[in-house]
């Protein structure tokens, strides 16, 4: 990533400067603020937690979230700390057996403030737990999955915001370099800049070295247990007992990794569905990131997604001194491209789960001629189409260029939505 190139020169500062209300401190909450801010804005961050700390799994940057990164200053710190995975390799659960190659990086050109509402006409207004107000000239809610504005976006249109089970849930785990002691195959794994995704019956897993290659991560899809809660939770402790229990069938290096995890260090969460909504934007208040748009883990463009949000966001409020106006556009150019990636992921997850048979077989021999040129890979996250249109997108650059087109269009946008739902 030494040699991102970058022609666009976005260092323009804002027509006219907003008090911007950022709700979480997450991913999207963070870009979106220091990209404002970079454009002269006034920025206001609320986040419920008192200290930001390491939740979730491994975070990967794809070419669209590094393209927007390195304008923002971001790439090189974080890529200090990153590994630079060389390519994906698809692999068969029960042998090890790699089908195919896709590339990953082609190279491109503490506050304590939980917001519970907004003001009920969705002015830049919120309400804190506390009680308190804070107010400002536009609201971006970047309060993830949970997101307390999302669920009174949706009641305003008359829609329940409730999440959809996908059957599936997800062990997350990370193996040290010490735990890993006189396994040279697990080390090999760890030395080796390369994404591992083994496909099986049910699930499949996705492996790859963070850190600078010290830790090995690991993502394990599985189905839901029966009864289990749909809690959308990153802490919740799963059963390594359970987990090897899955995955007894599978190679041999996979059940050798999995041996050297600690009891108490195995976390897992289920994984659910949100359905689209009819609208991110209510007056002067916005959804972003997971608020709008949570993604599956299967193309890996959970993080992607936020950060292109506040690259879009970052420019249109940046172009005009109307905040209507600037929302949506915002709303033109990502609600479709966002949730269109997100249903994606239900695609992918039925390809690499399928059960051994006639299917899995067509779908084996289809990953293979993808990988010598031919036709489409049924992992999108390999398939070379998919990936000029994940990644080939530089939003920043087309809401600037078209902008003009874009004010245009997105009346129109906002008109037809708002019809489509009965207003």
């Amino acid at each position: 990533m030494d040699t991102f190139q970058d022609d666009f020169d976005w260092s323009f500062k804002a027509k006219h400067p907003f008090k911007v209300i950022v709700v979480g401190a997450g991913i999207a909450g963070l870009a979106v603020a220091l990209g404002l801010k970079k454009a002269g804005h006034e920025v206001v961050i609320l986040e419920r937690v008192h200290q930001i700390a390491e939740v979730g799994a491994g975070i990967q940057v794809a070419p669209n979230a590094a393209r927007i990164l390195g304008r923002l200053g971001l790439l090189s710190e974080v890529m200090e700390k990153a590994n630079v995975l060389d390519k994906n390799s698809l692999r068969r659960y029960a042998n090890n057996e790699e089908l195919g190659t896709a590339p990953l990086m082609p190279q491109l050109t503490g506050t304590s403030s939980r917001v519970v509402r907004a003001v009920d006409d969705f002015e830049a207004k919120v309400q804190l737990e506390s009680g308190e107000w804070v107010s400002g000239d536009v609201v971006i809610a970047a309060d993830g999955i949970k997101s307390d504005l999302r669920h009174q976006v949706a009641s305003h249109h008359g829609v329940t915001d409730t999440c959809q089970p996908t059957g599936d849930a997800a062990y997350r785990i990370m193996i040290s370099k010490d735990q890993m002691k006189g396994d040279q195959r697990a080390l090999d794994l760890l030395n080796h800049n390369v994404g591992m995704r083994w496909m099986g019956p049910g699930g499949h897993i996705m492996g790859y070295p963070i850190k600078n290659n010290t830790v090995y991560n690991m993502v394990l899809l599985h189905p839901q247990k029966p009864g289990d809660p749909n809690e959308e939770s990153w802490t919740n402790k799963g059963d390594k007992k359970e987990m090897l229990s899955f995955y007894r069938n599978w190679d041999d290096l996979v059940r050798s990794l999995l041996s050297y995890v600690k009891d108490d260090d195995v976390m897992e969460w289920t994984l659910n569905s949100h359905f689209p909504l009819p609208s991110w934007v209510e007056n002067k208040c916005v959804l972003m990131g997971d608020a709008c748009h949570p993604m599956l883990p299967y193309v890996a463009q959970g993080a992607a997604q936020a950060i292109e949000d506040a690259g879009v966001l970052t420019c249109a409020l940046s172009l005009t001194n109307s905040v209507p106006k600037a929302l949506a556009v915002y709303e033109s150019v990502r609600k479709e491209r966002a949730e269109r990636i997100q249903n994606s992921a239900t695609v992918t997850r039925k390809a690499l789960h399928l059960p051994d048979g006639e299917e899995q077989r067509k779908r084996d021999e289809a990953i293979r001629g993808s990988t010598q040129g031919s036709g489409k890979n049924p992992d999108l996250w390999a398939d070379s189409s998919w990936q000029d249109f994940k990644w080939g997108t530089d939003v920043m650059k087309d809401t600037v260029d078209n902008w003009d087109n874009l004010v245009a269009r997105s009346h129109g946008y906002h008109v037809h939505a708002v019809q489509a739902i009965g207003y």
